[in-house]
């Protein structure tokens, strides 16, 4: 994977142990203390005390994150929020305007449609849908006045993969950024911003915090990058996160940057699991399709492989009987814990047509009835398996 600009002969598990984690100059401490503080001490009338006055303006916690996440992204700015929609909220009302117009995938989490579809549009922010694993899609939906293209790669919940470096390409033809949400991937993964990205987003409650016992989001913007009106990304990220104040506490801040220290030996266990996972999956007479980027039969499976590390924990698959089987498997299993969110130790699996994406019913983004989705865990995978067999056996 590229190397950090600001640490350039450090590797991707050096960076998330090492990057703004520097021992406490006063004590020594080789954990980032938690700053539980609102207000600093300044030096004067108008002055600050090392950059901090106030901790929705900046809080030493905080900092280390964001400094840590920009490392692991390659990126020259980060960003720290309450959540990850707080996050990419933050990135809209940053860089548009009422009249302007996004591009946004045909598949994707509800929530971020959700938020494109009925809080930007009376706005006034207008967007269309694309497939994102067609480069050609991409193009025939900008307009111009479109200012940014949305992409989650893989998608949520149907693991589409697109090709970031040539729709970064269309979005910079047409003068306009090109914004993806990692989440599913992690930055142990993925790095879109070495591959033409402007601006990553996650949701740091998932991979990133890796332990479901935080919720989080981030932002990362590559160095030089300038919106359409000829403006710092970075400074209107920044300033709207201080006017805004959706940022993350110094507890969340801490968790986070905790969880980031053990991601890459997490994701390796993830993605080793999610592949004999698949693989079962595929030979079970009660499963249709199985939606996961590191088969080969997946329709962009040699994209992934150019541009991941490994192809992730997530898969989702489709059952015979159609949406009441799928509702009962979900139900049945008894080590996967039917639950909302991913990204955790554990093993979770829902029905995103009545859980994650429910509220993209009726609109293009509405999901198949019989899809199943599976956040795979790091139990012992023939265990996992098993609870799978047992449930699949029985209802389909």
């Amino acid at each position: 994977m590229p190397d950090s600009p600001s640490h350039p002969s450090l590797g991707f598990s050096s960076l998330a142990i090492h990057a703004g984690q520097e021992p406490d100059p006063s004590t020594g401490a080789v954990v980032v203390p938690i700053y539980q503080v609102s207000t600093y001490k300044q030096d004067g009338v108008g002055g600050l005390r090392g950059g901090y006055e106030y901790s929705r303006s900046a809080n030493p916690t905080r900092t280390a994150l964001e400094e840590c996440f920009a490392a692991l992204e390659a990126g020259s700015r980060g960003f720290a929020f309450a959540s990850g929609l707080a996050a990419q909220d933050t990135v809209l009302r940053a860089l548009l305007r009422p009249g302007d117009h996004v591009v946004v995938p045909s598949d994707a989490y509800g929530g971020t449609y959700r938020m494109f579809n009925q809080v930007f549009v009376p706005w006034g922010v207008e967007h269309d849908v694309a497939t994102i694993a067609d480069v050609e899609s991409v193009r025939a939906a900008i307009r111009p006045e479109t200012k940014l293209v949305w992409l989650e790669t893989p998608t949520n919940p149907l693991l589409g993969i697109a090709d970031i470096e040539a729709i970064a390409a269309v979005a910079h033809e047409a003068g306009a950024l090109l914004v993806v949400d990692n989440t599913f991937a992690s930055p142990y993964l993925q790095q879109p911003l070495t591959l033409g990205a402007d601006i990553v987003t996650h949701s740091a409650t998932k991979y990133a915090g890796g332990h479901s016992d935080v919720v989080g989001g981030i932002v990362v913007v590559r160095d030089g990058a300038r919106d359409a009106r000829g403006e710092d990304v970075a400074e209107r990220i920044g300033f709207h996160q201080n006017a805004m104040g959706a940022v993350a506490g110094p507890f969340d801040a801490w968790l986070v940057l905790r969880g980031l220290k053990t991601l890459a030996v997490r994701m390796e266990r993830h993605c080793d699991n999610a592949e004999a996972i698949a693989s079962f999956l595929q030979g079970h007479p009660g499963v249709t399709k199985v939606h996961y980027p590191g088969l080969p039969e997946h329709p962009n499976h040699q994209v992934a492989t150019r541009q991941m590390r490994r192809f992730g924990g997530m898969i989702s698959f489709q059952v015979r009987g159609g949406e009441d089987v799928a509702t009962k498997v979900c139900a049945e299993t008894e080590l996967w814990t039917l639950g909302e969110s991913l990204g955790g130790v554990e093993a979770l699996i829902e029905h995103p047509g009545r859980m994650t994406h429910a509220s993209v019913a009726g609109t293009q983004l509405e999901v198949p009835g019989d899809l199943i989705r599976l956040s795979v865990g790091i139990e012992d995978v023939d265990d996992l398996i098993a609870d799978l067999k047992q449930a699949l056996d029985r209802l389909t």
